[in-house]
């Protein structure tokens, strides 16, 4: 237990760390919260944890807490910077177990952290969907990814077909992961506090490789829920395929929308549209 640092409202007013809006920036204070999240994360023994954002560390602390063997860290902001680095010193003699990135999350190579790694973060809601994107075009490199995120958002991920939840987060997380939703946050836990319920969500990638790249299902998910109302077959006849034949191949009916297929039958799409184009 890291009890003898400071409380996180000392080390936000010390390091002038009041939130900013323009970097999505919500901290968790309390440290029963963070650990619950650390340890909704499963066991981490032998795992390198990446944290996105840490902001004044609350969460830092309950991942180094944990058994994980080291924790990363990538901080936009130069003073969240600085708390990483006060928080770096007071780990000695154990600070090689914390690494400090200052830079973008969505520019940083993951593979600089060693293998096991997982992440675990509370995402800056604004480019939540950018980051989820990039780590399932590499899913496989991950053991885990236990995140925060809106909780409509959350939903988003776990939606089942002919709900309105379901579109195209759903399908590809879903193809590539077992997603799960943890349970929520309610906005008192945060400082200062959003004006939506947060939710944590965690994805397990799925060990078999995929049967088609990952820029081929995404293209087709993006095809298909490009009009939500619209019929699937009449948005593959204007994309210049059969759609009739097409719905027949997947074996939906011919007045289905995208949101009445399921993960299973977007794959067939999928491969469909990329190897049989001059049979449609």
């Amino acid at each position: 237990m890291l009890s003898h640092l400071p409380p996180l409202r000392d080390v936000i007013a010390k390091h002038g760390l009041s939130a900013r809006k323009g970097l999505g920036q919500n901290f968790i204070l309390d440290l029963n919260l963070t650990r619950k999240i650390a340890r909704a994360s499963g066991d981490l023994t032998g795992v390198n944890v990446i944290e996105i954002g840490p902001g004044p560390g609350g969460l830092t602390r309950a991942i180094l807490e944990s058994n994980a063997t080291s924790v990363t860290v990538i901080e936009l902001d130069p003073r969240a910077i600085a708390v990483m680095q006060e928080l770096s010193s007071c780990l000695t003699p154990n600070s090689s177990r914390l690494t400090i990135i200052e830079g973008d999350a969505l520019e940083f190579n993951y593979d600089m952290v060693g293998a096991p790694r997982a992440i675990i973060a509370n995402l800056p809601y604004h480019v939540a969907s950018q980051l989820l994107i990039g780590w399932l075009r590499q899913a496989n490199n991950f053991k885990s990814i236990t995140i925060m995120l809106q909780k409509e958002m959350a939903q988003r991920l776990v939606g089942r077909p002919r709900t309105p939840a379901y579109g195209r987060l759903s399908v590809m997380c879903q193809w590539l992961c077992n997603v799960k939703l943890l349970f929520d946050v309610p906005p008192s836990a945060f400082v200062p506090p959003p004006k939506v319920v947060s939710s944590i969500v965690q994805l397990i990638p799925k060990s078999q490789k995929p049967e088609i790249e990952f820029e081929e299902m995404e293209k087709t998910v993006a095809l298909a829920f490009s009009q939500r109302r619209k019929m699937l077959k009449g948005i593959l006849n204007a994309a210049g395929h059969n759609g009739e034949i097409l719905m027949q191949k997947i074996g939906v009916h011919i007045t289905a929308r995208a949101e009445e297929l399921t993960i299973d039958q977007f794959v067939q799409l999928a491969k469909y549209l990329l190897s049989n184009k001059n049979d449609i």
